[in-house]
């Protein structure tokens, strides 16, 4: 089956037409995927590796809010600010992960390609995703209360602003 090259074009016009409406420095709801959903995530030293990446954002305006780490797949708030773009961003955190994964032995490919971002239009939209992540090791059945996964937190208070 080929392309169709009309695909890339309309693909790359909604793209550029998204840049223009958002503000300048949008909060991105985020989810990134362990290469075939294997459970490589949720271990203390991939969560201090995320905490070590979190903490040097601020150098580069790069903000996390709370985030969630699963055994598969980790969800997680950012505000970056506009010189900022996601997908570098999220491929120096991806690397970041990585690092701790090989010292934890775990071979790589560690990353589904690519991630799911959605850009945050209003505080309701905010609590509801944040309602949804901080319960997923609940609906997982790894922890009766959201409060007692090890894996989760919040690195920065982050405020939707129009």
């Amino acid at each position: 089956m080929t392309a169709d090259p009309l695909d890339d074009k309309r693909r790359t016009e909604r793209l550029r037409r998204l840049e223009r409406i958002f503000a300048s420095s949008p909060i991105y709801f985020v989810t990134a995927c362990a290469f075939d959903r294997r459970s490589i995530l949720a271990a203390p030293a991939v969560h201090h590796a995320f905490l070590r990446f979190a903490a040097q954002g601020e150098k580069c305006g790069a903000y996390i809010g709370a985030y969630v780490i699963m055994p598969d797949h980790i969800h997680l708030f950012v505000a970056l600010e506009p010189e900022e773009r996601l997908s570098l961003w999220m491929k120096s955190l991806k690397n970041s992960v990585s690092k701790a994964l090989r010292c934890l032995s775990f071979c790589s490919p560690h990353w589904q390609k690519g991630f799911f971002d959605h850009v945050l239009r209003s505080e309701e939209s905010y609590s509801q995703k944040w309602e949804y992540v901080r319960d997923n090791p609940v609906r997982a059945g790894l922890v009766k209360n959201w409060e007692d996964w090890p894996f989760s937190g919040e690195v920065h208070r982050l405020e939707y602003r129009e």
